[in-house]
């Protein structure tokens, strides 16, 4: 796994995780990297120093014995229990959420709470469009049989 600090044609800084390079590279090339915060796919890396951890930083640090879903700060504390709540109090529609939100908007379907994915695009454009759309900072859990 590799961590690039990103910015987009706007100036809003972020961070993403990627396989590896070449990975980053393919979802780029494809316009698959967006802004969090508006959604554009003009983005590029931006310079970041090197983490470099010392041995006492090591040693202060507990160890990965825990599984990766257990929240281990604060930040991540929030993010699972913003899940939890928009989990049980939205209905999730999957890669429908674009067609959905703009019903909603529209008022061409029953207004109501709604989370799921979009493409980059999609949810450029909900915005261009004023329909009121906000990024997660979290993946949807995935139903499975």
């Amino acid at each position: 796994m590799i961590r690039y600090s990103l910015k987009c044609e706007n100036d809003h800084r972020f961070e993403s995780w990627f396989q590896s390079g070449p990975a980053f590279d393919k979802l780029y090339a494809a316009r698959m990297v967006a802004c969090p915060t508006c959604a554009s796919t003009s983005v590029e890396k931006a310079i970041m120093a090197p983490r470099v951890r010392t041995a006492r930083k090591a040693a202060q640090t507990p160890q990965p014995d825990a599984p990766l879903t257990t929240p281990q700060n604060d930040t991540e504390r929030a993010i699972a229990e913003l899940k939890s709540q928009v989990e049980a109090n939205s209905e999730y529609v999957g890669m429908e959420f674009a067609t959905q939100a703009r019903a909603i908007h529209d008022g061409d379907a029953p207004e109501r709470p709604i989370y799921g994915e979009a493409a980059p695009e999609e949810a450029k454009k909900l915005l261009e469009d004023g329909v009121p759309v906000a990024p997660l900072p979290f993946t949807p859990s995935r139903k499975t049989n």
